[in-house]
């Protein structure tokens, strides 16, 4: 499956990455829509994964300091390396932005795939929106 990243502000790319974490977030795992879309948006950088009809099948974003978040990927498409891709992005801005590492909160199941680039769980689970996440950090240099 060919899957392009498309990287650029939110002014640039709210509609498709919204219309994915809407999707995700807020139909599927229930996430209150006032949570969901946030003040860390505008100021963050933002990556769409676009599937061959350049249908916006995936997104995240990147906090000025140094946050990943908001990684969702629409149902069909997971399991298919979408997710990777859009990790792999937004480490590949971290490094070049001159980041010293980057941090994230992790949803309780995908632990394991933030382990396999070396992610390390730090501290206690704890919910954030009715979800169990816990906090993953990962040294850049």
């Amino acid at each position: 499956m060919e899957i392009s990243i498309e990287k650029g502000s939110w002014k640039t790319l709210e509609h498709p990455a919204s219309a994915v974490r809407l999707m995700v977030f807020v139909a599927e795992q229930k996430v209150p829509k006032e949570e969901e879309i946030d003040a860390l948006d505008p100021v963050s950088t933002h990556f769409v994964a676009r599937d061959s009809r350049h249908m916006a099948v995936g997104t995240a974003r990147l906090t000025p300091d140094g946050r990943i978040g908001r990684l969702a990927v629409l149902k069909p498409f997971r399991g298919r390396g979408v997710g990777a891709k859009l990790l792999e992005a937004a480490l590949d801005c971290a490094r070049n932005s001159g980041l010293r590492e980057v941090t994230l909160h992790a949803q309780v199941h995908a632990r394991g795939f933030y382990e396999k680039y070396s992610f390390e769980a730090e501290g206690r689970v704890f919910d954030e929106c009715g979800i169990d996440h816990i906090l993953m950090r990962l040294r850049l240099c």
